[in-house]
């Protein structure tokens, strides 16, 4: 083969590459996004659960004050999950863990902050699967594929193309 040719080839194969790297990126992002909705959803549940909202439960610095200005005895600092709220965080719940078939009864307090952590992580992932994907696509487009050179509806009537016999 002529220098050309292998340069070509060459070429082809880096862009194959990071397609399938692209493609990939893109399936790990709808597994990724199939999970994170399961996590919400168990979160709004445990949250109707405990009769709160992210909003609802007041933060810790406005309990304080309030308990600043009535009793003299209650503790200084007193820790509010804004899950949990008044809800009593050492009644169990039921979880699936990820990844596994396995139920445990655990405390509801564990059972949200295990999926809180599980929930950022996901968001930390798909953050970088996202970029992942753009850092991919703009390196395809780059490169000068087809795309970027024929305009999408010859393209189209290339790959639709069919021999017809005379």
């Amino acid at each position: 083969m002529d220098d050309g040719m292998k340069q070509l080839q060459q070429t082809l194969i880096e862009i194959e590459t990071d397609a399938e790297h692209l493609l990939l990126a893109r399936h790990q992002l709808v597994e990724n996004d199939k999970v994170r909705n399961g996590n919400r959803e168990a979160l709004t549940a445990l949250r109707k659960k405990a009769r709160t909202t992210k909003t609802s439960v007041p933060s810790p610095f406005e309990s304080i004050m309030r308990e600043i200005e009535g009793a003299d005895s209650k503790p200084l600092v007193k820790e509010i999950c804004r899950t949990c709220g008044n809800h009593d965080s050492k009644e169990h719940t039921w979880m699936m863990f990820p990844g596994s078939d396995l139920f445990a009864r655990i405390p509801f307090h564990a059972a949200h902050s295990i999926l809180e952590k599980d929930q950022e992580r996901l968001d930390y992932d798909a953050k970088k699967l996202q970029s992942d994907v753009k850092e991919k696509s703009f390196s395809i487009s780059e490169r000068g594929a087809l795309a970027d050179r024929i305009s999408p509806g010859v393209l189209k009537s290339l790959v639709t193309l069919t021999d017809k016999p005379k």
